[in-house]
């Protein structure tokens, strides 16, 4: 319920409307399979209407396809969920740590760490990201993903890139073969934004593996070389006798240009007129190609999600339910699922535990 509360900053971005998503496998680069027979079984749609239904007012979805309750306040999802557990009659056990957790008479034994114990015909593991594994099933044979982070930004030191914080750009990303598009944020600690949260995604376990050092290519326009290229001409071509770092093409913020000049090696006092064709082909590869390092990783305020955990091999995708142990079951972010930012994850959550509970309502 605790990171419920801080998702979407505190208004809960709780599914996406999927209206510009081309596939799954774009939106979960680890567990899209799954989850497109989960996402037929329990859509972002039917998500709604369960809350709706559940006493939630109403929902606003943004251009992007993002959905937030009407009352922009995520309290308003948790308090939904807290009312709907009490009138089931589900009784929540707060303060206590589970510390065992094992498959007894048919059921399962789940033992508190103050001696207390309970029983249960069967056992939904939901604790989210479990960077420490689960020692809650030590003894159980349940192949594991190892965890890494995944959606945080970019610590890039190059100290003219920073000066330039608070700037916003649509670019694309390229990393290791991983690429990623969208509105880019230059703040005072590197790059941020949903471009850079998307390629966190994809490269999670590469940029783990390498200890968050590698090199990032920023497209600034989003374009072809030769599309940058044909157009810059024509701009330069029309400005002539005018200084080309009074231009603003491709809608660059003048800062921003005057920056990609320097990295082109162009000075502020040429004319157009007198660039030559050398002086184009290095603005056209700074602005298709502008390479930076990284050199760590900073968390996106409160919000994060790990890449990896239970191995979906282990999951009858259709239930939820290890297949080597009855009764087992799980959901959410436990699950080697995880997706970009914009709502995803949560729907996960729901899609995945909604199949749990019809599987354990069933037995």
């Amino acid at each position: 319920m605790k990171k419920l509360a801080v998702t979407g900053g505190g208004r809960c971005n709780i599914t996406n409307s999927f209206a510009h998503v081309r596939s799954v496998e774009e939106v979960y680069p680890r567990g899209h399979r799954l989850m497109k027979r989960a996402l037929k079984a329990f859509s972002p749609e039917r998500t709604l209407e369960w809350f709706e239904e559940a006493g939630v007012k109403g929902f606003v979805t943004q251009p992007d396809g993002c959905v937030f309750p009407e009352s922009q306040d995520a309290m308003e999802i948790v308090h939904c969920l807290q009312d709907r557990m009490h009138k089931g009659g589900v009784r929540v056990h707060c303060g206590k740590k589970a510390i065992a957790a094992k498959p007894e008479d048919g059921g399962w034994s789940i033992v508190f760490a103050d001696g207390g114990n309970v029983r249960a015909d069967a056992l939904l593991v939901t604790c989210g990201g479990a960077p420490k594994g689960l020692p809650l099933l030590d003894g159980l044979d349940i192949p594991w993903v190892p965890t890494v982070p995944s959606l945080f930004t970019f610590t890039v030191k190059d100290p003219e890139l920073r000066s330039l914080m608070g700037l916003v750009v649509e670019a694309s990303l390229s990393m290791a073969g991983f690429h990623s598009r969208g509105a880019l944020l230059i703040t005072d600690w590197g790059l941020s934004g949903p471009a850079v949260l998307r390629m966190s995604s994809y490269a999670a376990h590469y940029l783990h593996d390498n200890e968050y050092k590698a090199s990032l290519s920023i497209n600034w326009t989003t374009q072809t070389q030769a599309e940058v290229q044909e157009e810059l001409q024509g701009i330069l071509k029309a400005g002539n006798q005018k200084l080309v770092a009074s231009m603003s093409p491709f809608g660059l913020p003048q800062r921003l240009w005057k920056h990609l000049l320097r990295r082109a090696v162009v000075r502020e006092d040429i004319r157009c007129a007198e660039l030559g064709s050398k002086g184009m082909a290095r603005i056209t590869a700074t602005l298709t190609s502008d390479v930076y390092k990284v050199e760590g990783r900073s968390r996106f305020r409160d919000e994060f999600v790990t890449a990896g955990g239970v191995d979906l091999s282990a999951i009858d995708p259709s239930t939820m339910e290890c297949r080597r142990y009855p009764g087992l079951f799980f959901a959410g972010e436990v699950l080697d699922i995880d997706a970009v930012t914009g709502g995803f994850n949560l729907q996960a959550a729901w899609s995945t535990g909604w199949l749990a509970a019809q599987a354990i309502k069933g037995k």
